[in-house]
């Protein structure tokens, strides 16, 4: 008996989404203005919201003093 070799079956490829359009005019002066003014801008890096959202790190500048405790550590 003679052995074939048979295929893989592959999926049919996702159709690709349609290409994005530009913002409207109003929008886009909308987010001149927000930038003008140094506001958050959606879908654009925000510095502080990544420093605020970033994980905790520890006391990192408040560490415990050297100095004895005040109440004798009562």
């Amino acid at each position: 008996m003679a052995r074939t070799a048979v295929a893989p079956l592959t999926a049919p490829a996702a159709p690709l989404p349609p290409p994005r359009l530009p913002d409207p005019p109003i929008y886009r002066e909308l987010m001149r203005a927000w930038a003008d003014e140094g506001r958050s801008l959606p879908g654009r890096h925000d510095p502080e919201w990544a420093r605020l959202a970033a994980p905790w790190r520890g006391l990192g500048l408040f560490s415990p003093s050297a100095a004895a405790p005040r109440d004798g550590g009562r």
